[in-house]
Formats: structure tokens, sequence, C-alpha cells
């Protein structure tokens, strides 16, 4: 296994705020500036589905990067035996077991990073 049979590639930036006023307003700002839709989650509020403004401080120092792969079980397997470890607490499972969504306990550039399956 390699990581081009993962089919890896960028999901979403989730950008972290202080609190729900300063989320709401980044948003607002990316969604004006370059036209980006906007949708609210619980959470967080995504522009244009590339950005995820969260509404207060979340994982990682300055936010998370999700990347899709194409089978998340594989993907954390492959990225295992390369040292990254990952927090079994944050995995979310589809309702036949198949891993759907992990975090990485790693952050990079003070990105936290998560696989998701699409």
């Amino acid at each position: 296994m390699n990581a081009k049979d993962l089919n890896f590639r960028l999901l979403h930036i989730g950008i972290n705020s202080a609190d729900l006023e300063e989320g709401k307003a980044t948003a607002e700002l990316l969604a004006e500036l370059f036209g980006f839709p906007l949708r609210e989650t619980d959470g967080s509020w995504f522009a244009n589905e590339q950005f995820e403004i969260m509404k207060m401080p979340f994982r990682g120092k300055h936010g998370h990067i999700a990347i899709a792969t194409s089978n998340a079980g594989e993907a954390r397997s492959y990225l295992e035996s390369k040292g990254v470890v990952f927090d079994e607490s944050s995995a979310k499972y589809e309702a036949d077991g198949k891993l759907k969504l992990i975090y990485a306990q790693t952050e990079i550039a003070g990105f936290a990073f998560h696989l998701t399956e699409i």
C-alpha cells in the first residue's frame, strides 16, 4: 500500500476562532470577498465547503486540516506505519463498524489533521 492508492486529497481547512462572533465575522468576510456560499452547522460555518470556520477554539493551535481518503481504515494503518499516532476517542464509525473519521494526535505547523472517508 502506498499513498497514491489511498487517494489522499485536501477536503477542507478548519480555522479556529476565539468565539462565536469572531467565527461568524470570519465566515461572512470570506463569503463576501470571494462570493462563497455559507452553510452553518452546530459548531461551525462552512464557506464554499473548503473553509470551516469554527465557532470556538477546537483541535489544533490554529485549527485543523481534513484529508479525504477512499479508505479511512487503510489510510490509518498506512500512516501508523509511518509513526502517526491517532486519537481513538475522536473516531467516528459507520453503522457497519467501518471507520469514517479520525484525528491524528500529532499537529503539523499548529494544525490538527483528520482523515475522512468519502
